[in-house]
């Protein structure tokens, strides 16, 4: 699983997303483990982000069992099983507050997590 994390957050990054939070919620929702959320400016961007972390994950045999939202592109919702993606505008974010309403989920340090992703890929280069 962290290496689908490490690969959905490499694809925000990549696509320039913001306010990015990763949540662990395995010990108080049944239906995931983990809530990748994040924000983008435009549509357009919003769904720049969505088919980057789709084609980041799809490159690794990793396929989304639901995708929802990606026409109006306010808030898209990338269901991955253990992991679901959340790609909002800033708008929708701050109405649905996912945040606030998964309060009692783990926030975990999504830059950690990168960077674990970007030292195993420099530990394989030098090999």
């Amino acid at each position: 699983m962290r290496e689908e994390l490490r690969l959905a957050l490499a694809a925000l990054e990549d696509k320039k997303a913001f306010d990015i939070v990763l949540l662990d919620i395995s010990k108080v929702a049944s239906f995931a483990s983990y809530f990748l959320m994040c924000s983008g400016d435009s549509s357009r961007q919003i769904q720049a982000i969505a088919d980057e972390v789709e084609e980041k994950l799809k490159e690794n045999g990793i396929r989304p069992n639901h995708i929802e939202g990606y026409r109006h592109a306010e808030w898209i919702l990338m269901d991955y099983v253990d992991l679901v993606v959340h790609v909002f505008s800033k708008s929708a974010r701050a109405y649905y507050d996912l945040e606030r309403l998964w309060r009692d989920g783990k926030r975990l340090d999504a830059q950690k997590v990168l960077n674990a992703r970007t030292r195993k890929m420099q530990a394989s280069a030098r090999r």
